[in-house]
């Protein structure tokens, strides 16, 4: 993943549509996807620091945000990487 993907969050979106629909066309539930998306999100949340104010954001919520509130942000992070694909 490029650095330039980190820092426009509409690449960003556009990128993480992509990957869903790849991962919808292996044959992956959305059940899976969501949980791979909270996966990324924790690992995003550990490992890399926002490169824009919209991944700011995104990052604030997701600190301040149980489990069950994490993954309810990774779910609609999915439906809008969908909408974005």
């Amino acid at each position: 993943m490029s650095s330039t993907v980190l820092r426009n969050f509409d690449t960003w979106k556009k990128f993480l549509g992509e990957r869903v629909l790849q991962a919808q066309k292996l044959g992956m539930s959305e059940d899976t996807i969501s949980k791979l998306a909270y996966e990324i999100g924790d690992f995003l949340d550990e490992k890399v620091d926002p490169q824009n104010a919209s991944n700011r954001t995104l990052k604030e919520l997701w600190d301040v945000g149980n489990q069950e509130e994490r993954k309810t942000i990774a779910r609609l992070m999915v439906k809008l990487a969908q909408k974005n694909a």
